[in-house]
């Protein structure tokens, strides 16, 4: 079961996050468009900080692709996350960044928030490496870190329906992250606002700590057990 720790700020953070054996350490990038991007230089000096064998994942909300290629190109993460809205960023889009970035992966964000979201989600079906599944406001230009679950059934039909790995997110924490293990059998599960220090957006490393430990453990039972099918 891999594990998503997001938004990482500073290379302390980095360091330990990565130490404890989260799987994917995830930074948020760009130049001011949306709130808590870190610009250029820092990034590139907190990905110095991770230890592998955990990999950095340079998370994008912005739809304009001329930044993201750009930027990509020189912080060279393993995985670029895209995460605008679907309207703002398409499946052509998408096509286009993950060949002018060969040397990374690509992982799209899909808002989960009805039946519509499975189509999305096989729109990206040998296009992108990775699907994240969060929850999402309709009127937001990004999805997710809204810190709150969405219907994991749909989840679920879209783990079984798409041949992509799977990584959830949306609200999940120490606390029921193996609850979201056992119904929707992802790849990978994420964290940002419930692995968060109370009331700020720096990392609880105890929470992190617990949050890959009870994955980790959720995963191990998951694949000893046959997966009931939800009807469709």
């Amino acid at each position: 079961m891999l594990t998503q720790i997001y938004e990482i700020s500073s290379p302390d953070e980095a360091r330990a996050v990565s130490e404890i054996g989260i799987d994917h350490v995830g930074i948020l990038v760009g130049d001011g468009e949306f709130p808590r991007e870190l610009p250029l230089a820092l990034a590139a000096d907190i990905a110095a900080t991770i230890v592998t064998p955990a990999r950095f994942s340079a998370l994008f909300l912005t739809a304009r692709a001329a930044l993201i290629i750009e930027w990509a190109r020189m912080l060279k993460p393993a995985i670029v996350h895209l995460g605008a809205a679907p309207e703002l960023l398409g499946p052509a889009e998408v096509a286009m960044i993950r060949a002018a970035l060969p040397d990374s992966l690509i992982m799209r964000s899909v808002p989960v928030y009805g039946e519509e979201s499975v189509e999305i989600a096989r729109s990206y079906e040998h296009i992108a490496d990775y699907l994240l599944l969060d929850s999402h406001r309709p009127s937001d230009r990004q999805i997710g870190a809204i810190g709150v679950p969405h219907d994991w059934s749909i989840s679920r039909r879209i783990v079984e329906l798409v041949g992509i790995p799977i990584i959830l997110a949306g609200g999940l924490g120490p606390d029921n992250v193996a609850q979201a293990i056992s119904v929707v059998r992802p790849a990978g599960v994420d964290s940002k606002t419930r692995t968060d220090r109370e009331g700020t957006h720096a990392k609880d490393l105890a929470r992190v700590r617990l949050f890959h430990e009870a994955a980790r453990a959720a995963g191990k039972i998951s694949r000893r057990t046959l997966p009931s099918r939800l009807p469709r």
